[in-house]
């Protein structure tokens, strides 16, 4: 029997390269997006497209609804739409805290409670959560991002245990660096160097913090091409992996450079705040 998957921000990178793994595994692909136009060659390649704002519950129910009446179940679920506010916490508005948990965390519960009742009828079924090694570790300038990623983590921890009588499966994804559009959305998504009043936007920055805005625009903390960097094809494939699996585990991490990173939370708090003065010090 065909097993069906609904992945989530299928207009590039990650959720892309996902669709089009699942696809030539024979799966049948639900690839979603908010613009439709962006997931139309997938449609082209064989998968099936809809659009899908996550922040929409009303949304969310029409395409899980279309799924199970087509189909008759979703086998997996891939939460992987999402992107990168960042900045240092006081210059970040409240609205685009919100923004950002809408998206990130909000977004993944919407779907997991309109496709759990029908994993939990067959009692079967993978949720994917596509995570961050931020999800583990917070450094300056990250803090919004992290803090979804955070919560992301720590509701599929709980997540995975309340539905393990159900054989429900539920693993956390954690790349590092990948290739991908999202560190040129983060780079849009600090605040501007404008004065107040100069931008359109409500976000200018305190002039508090423009060291960090220094060290965040030297060292690109969020680019996609740096070293240890992966291909989203890479993170696809880690993906089609865990959703194949009879006992997937509760995480993994796409490539040595993530694996590393995530072990850093294991430092005292003291070590890691010194790493990050010495960071600031050597970028001056």
């Amino acid at each position: 029997m065909q097993e069906t998957v609904l992945i989530t921000g299928c207009s590039s990178g990650i959720g892309r390269a996902s669709a089009l793994a699942f696809l030539e595994e024979g799966w049948t692909v639900y690839a979603t997006a908010r613009n439709p136009a962006d997931v139309q060659t997938l449609g082209e390649a064989g998968c099936e497209i809809a659009t899908l704002d996550v922040t929409d519950d009303s949304d969310v129910d029409r395409v899980v609804d279309r799924i199970l009446d087509a189909e008759g179940s979703i086998d997996c679920l891939v939460n992987n739409a999402g992107y990168g506010r960042f900045g240092p916490i006081e210059d970040v508005p409240i609205e685009d805290v919100h923004e950002q948990f809408d998206v990130n965390v909000y977004g993944p519960h919407r779907l997991a409670r309109a496709v759990l009742p029908s994993m939990r009828r067959e009692r079967d079924g993978t949720i994917i959560n596509v995570s961050s090694v931020f999800g583990r570790i917070s450094m300056p300038g990250t803090g919004v991002y992290a803090g979804s990623k955070h919560a992301l983590e720590a509701m599929s921890d709980a997540l995975r245990n309340e539905l393990a009588e159900y054989d429900v499966d539920v693993v956390v994804v954690e790349p590092g660096s990948v290739r991908t559009g999202f560190s040129e959305r983060a780079g849009h998504e600090i605040p501007p160097d404008d004065e107040p009043g100069d931008s359109d936007r409500d976000d200018v920055r305190s002039g508090a913090y423009e060291e960090f805005y220094r060290v965040f625009e030297d060292t690109q903390l969020v680019a996609g091409d740096g070293p240890g960097s992966v291909e989203p094809e890479a993170v696809a494939t880690e993906i089609l992996n865990v959703a194949s699996m009879t006992r997937p585990p509760a995480r993994v991490q796409p490539g040595t450079l993530p694996r590393v990173a995530v072990l850093a939370r294991h430092l005292p708090d003291g070590m890691r705040d010194a790493a990050y003065d010495l960071l600031r010090k050597l970028s001056r």
